[in-house]
């Protein structure tokens, strides 16, 4: 494949050893909108886009690729609040986004393991908790992947009807999650569910020790949706 970077920060130059170790062409690196505008005629050749950017970019970012009708992997988070409208658009214009809040194989594992460990607690009253834990240059907070992990769990266990952020809680209720976001440090990721009862304790954990693993399942996703139409998530690549 020919693949565009779209922000060539740590993680993008992450993605760029994986790609090139996995056999593929990193074609051009685009950290500025001039990168973008210098080169545009020859990005609307290449395969596909693979973007690590900001919240901030990512909705122009992925209207760009939309424009030239070239597949995008979005790796950034925190621009959520536009998923329906950019999946209704991608699917009614003919386009190809794959996005994920963790490109993590090992974390996409421990979300499956979150929606059955939603249902043990429920059927045997167990108290749900999320805590992340993420470097001090990470943006948004709650992170993408603690989100899903809280979406997940009110979806499999209808003792919780919506989460809410540790920092924003303005009262108790029992039909609220809490999410314990922590910004420390060069902490790559490091994301816990905790079951709690009178009698034990059940923890389900996982933590990144470096960016590899992130880069490694979003250039996989890239190979996965070449000739595909449609949007995609780390579910359709896992199954």
């Amino acid at each position: 494949m020919k693949i565009v970077i779209l922000g060539y920060g740590k993680m993008g130059h992450e993605v760029e050893q994986i790609a090139l170790q996995r056999g593929h062409e990193v074609a051009y690196r685009i950290d500025t909108e001039q990168d973008w505008y210098c080169n545009i005629d020859d990005i609307a050749d290449c395969d596909v886009v693979i973007e690590f950017s900001t919240p901030d970019t990512a909705i122009a970012n992925i209207e760009k690729c939309f424009e030239l009708d070239i597949p995008i992997v979005i790796g950034t988070t925190g621009w959520y609040a536009h998923l329906d409208d950019i999946k209704n658009r991608c699917k009614n214009e003919g386009h190809t986004i794959f996005y994920a809040p963790n490109f993590s194989l090992g974390m996409n594992f421990v979300m499956n393991l979150n929606k059955e460990m939603a249902k043990f607690a429920k059927k045997y009253n167990y108290q749900l908790d999320i805590t992340e834990t993420h470097h001090i240059h990470k943006l948004d907070k709650p992170s993408g992947t603690a989100v899903k992990l809280a979406e997940d769990i009110i979806e499999n266990n209808d003792n919780y009807e919506y989460w809410e952020l540790d920092d924003d809680m303005q009262e108790n209720d029992d039909k609220m999650l809490r999410i314990n976001a922590i910004r420390e440090g060069e902490v790559f990721g490091i994301h816990e569910i905790k079951a709690l009862s009178e009698c034990d304790e059940i923890t389900l954990r996982h933590e990144a020790f470096s960016r590899k693993g992130f880069a490694t399942g979003a250039v996989i996703a890239a190979e996965f949706i070449q000739g595909k139409k449609g949007v995609f998530t780390m579910e359709d690549l896992i199954k």
